[in-house]
């Protein structure tokens, strides 16, 4: 056996009970910065926790400024009204940018470091406030990781990846994700899947644990992305898409994410589509420039989508893979060309030059994607 390492992330606490539950667990002692952002205050969806938590003696110090794809402007911002407060504790509470900017100040804050010195792989060794994630949605799977991501200047997304940076606890309430809107229903879990996939045939830390768990991932969201598109009250099928998110979430928490990703953030960054749409938009064109390099791998996950197709030979399974994830992108709701988000055809140089600098996501890609090659995945997408 290959040296390998998992691990296996925060402690889960699951259904509708969380909220009390996660209050019982939260240090005592101190205020608590409660991250979130104004479509989660406007819409009530976090009173019910914010009134749990303070039913149990948590005074909550409200940050809802983070907006999508959040900036560093706001992360600094969530951290100095935590330090004017004298916080002790953090809860982040929405989808995937207001997890990442509670990650972010828990850390910040506890640590005392400052965010341009943690960027990149393990570069945050010290130690963070306790931290709690209760994620709204079905997809970003940041509830599980070590990862958050800021936009910086110049619309750059940059990273912090490291074990300080993972939650102690998270709650996984399907109720807050009941009804939420088709399309971020399906662009939130077409991420997931990505998460999956990329975990699968990363070429680095790749490891049997994140294996089975992208596996099961990849196999609870197919099989409940469309139902949960179609049904958004369907408390069945949302259970089993936050549950893949988590899932997802563990896995490339422990075998990174990939060229899809890495193509997907200046999409976000430069033209600010949602981070879970720009990752449907080049899903196919990079696996399809995968697809001699990662053809066994894919072949494995095929029949978890097509179960028709387990007696077919490798190749014909890994197109049977791509053409199904292209389908589904289409049956969610989601439109699937780049022009068909305002995007020029003239912008693909810039874009392809961009996507360049995330060789933190590009060395895991299971074969090479140069500048060339981006420009034309690009194109292919558009």
């Amino acid at each position: 056996m290959n040296e390998w390492s998992f691990h296996p992330g925060p402690a889960i606490f699951g259904g509708s009970d969380a909220a009390a539950r996660i209050a019982d667990v939260l240090p005592q002692a101190g205020p608590c910065l409660f991250v979130t952002d104004k479509g989660v205050t406007s819409l009530g969806l976090a009173d019910r926790w914010i009134s749990a938590l303070e039913d149990k003696g948590h005074r909550l110090v409200i940050f809802d400024a983070v907006e999508e794809d959040p900036s560093k402007t706001t992360l600094l911002a969530a951290v100095e009204a935590g330090k004017e407060a004298g916080v002790t504790k953090v809860v982040g509470f929405g989808g995937g940018s207001p997890m990442d900017v509670a990650k972010l100040a828990a850390y910040l804050i506890g640590s005392g470091d400052d965010v341009d010195g943690i960027w990149g792989v393990e570069q945050a060794t010290g130690e963070g406030l306790p931290l709690a994630l209760v994620p709204t949605t079905a997809g970003t799977g940041s509830e599980a990781t070590p990862v958050a991501v800021i936009t910086c200047e110049g619309d750059e997304k940059r990273g912090v990846n490291a074990r300080a940076l993972v939650a102690t606890w998270t709650a996984l309430d399907p109720e807050l994700t009941i009804g939420k809107p088709r399309a971020l229903t399906a662009a939130t879990g077409i991420d997931a899947m990505v998460h999956a996939i990329e975990a699968y045939t990363t070429a680095h830390k790749k490891n049997p644990v994140s294996d089975l768990y992208a596996r099961e991932a990849l196999k609870l969201l197919s099989e409940n992305l469309l139902l949960a598109c179609e049904e958004p009250e369907n408390r069945a099928a949302r259970s089993a898409m936050l549950l893949g998110a988590h899932y997802a979430g563990i896995a490339f928490a422990n075998a990174p994410c990939a060229g899809v990703h890495a193509l997907a953030y200046p999409l976000g960054g430069v033209h600010h589509l949602p981070h879970g749409l720009s990752n449907a938009l080049m899903l196919r064109p990079v696996l399809e420039h995968n697809r001699a390099a990662a053809n066994e791998l894919y072949a494995e996950l095929a029949p978890i989508l097509c179960p028709d197709c387990e007696g077919e030979g490798s190749q014909s399974r890994t197109a049977r893979l791509i053409e199904r994830l292209g389908e589904m992108v289409v049956a969610s709701g989601l439109r699937p060309r780049l022009r068909d988000h305002g995007i020029a055809k003239e912008d693909i140089p810039m874009l392809a030059r961009e996507a360049m600098k995330q060789q933190r996501l590009l060395v895991n890609n299971p074969c090479p994607i140069e500048e060339d090659d981006a420009a034309r995945l690009y194109e292919a997408a558009w």
